[in-house]
């Protein structure tokens, strides 16, 4: 009887260890006071919606999509985009709508692709500047993606870019 009344003190210790230290722990992951707004999400950010597809931009991305038909089953893309909108080396055209807004047209359907964007200069000299950068799939446009860049603080601004576009 002794034995069994120390094995279930054991397991009852443990227990009430684990929940002590669980609750514990999630005590202290919580925050003691709240955050104000400002520093939770900066005021600078405005909205993410993407500017109107213009008469220019809809032409070329049909002229581009006669011009590159292919059967082929996967596609991997590359781009560098310099901070002005020029496209420095890759494929694809470059449109820029505004300050960090971007598009990047393709000779194929990217609709179902996936992208992958990073802040980058087109030279070997130097680190990029720090911000952030966004990439969608355009609205309105099967063969383009939408690209948008800011600085750390939320602002959009121009910078240079990195696009890579798989298609499978």
């Amino acid at each position: 009887m002794s034995t069994s009344f120390r094995r279930k003190a054991a397991a009852i210790t443990f227990a009430v260890l684990g929940l002590s230290l669980a609750g514990g722990g999630i005590a202290v992951a919580q925050p003691t006071a709240k955050a104000p707004a400002e520093t939770v999400q900066p005021a600078a950010r405005g909205t993410n919606a993407q500017p109107p597809v213009t008469a220019e931009s809809a032409r070329k991305a049909k002229a581009a999509l006669k011009s590159g038909a292919t059967t082929l089953v996967a596609r991997t893309t590359i781009v560098v985009v310099n901070a002005n909108g020029t496209r420095a080396r890759g494929t694809g055209t470059v449109i820029k709508y505004g300050a960090g807004q971007y598009e990047v047209q393709f000779a194929y359907t990217v609709t179902n692709a996936v992208f992958v964007a990073t802040i980058g200069r087109a030279d070997a000299c130097c680190v990029p500047p720090p911000g952030e950068i966004s990439v969608a799939a355009r609205l309105g446009t099967p063969n383009a993606v939408f690209v948008q860049t800011r600085n750390s603080a939320g602002t959009p601004i121009d910078l240079g870019f990195h696009l890579v576009v798989h298609t499978s």
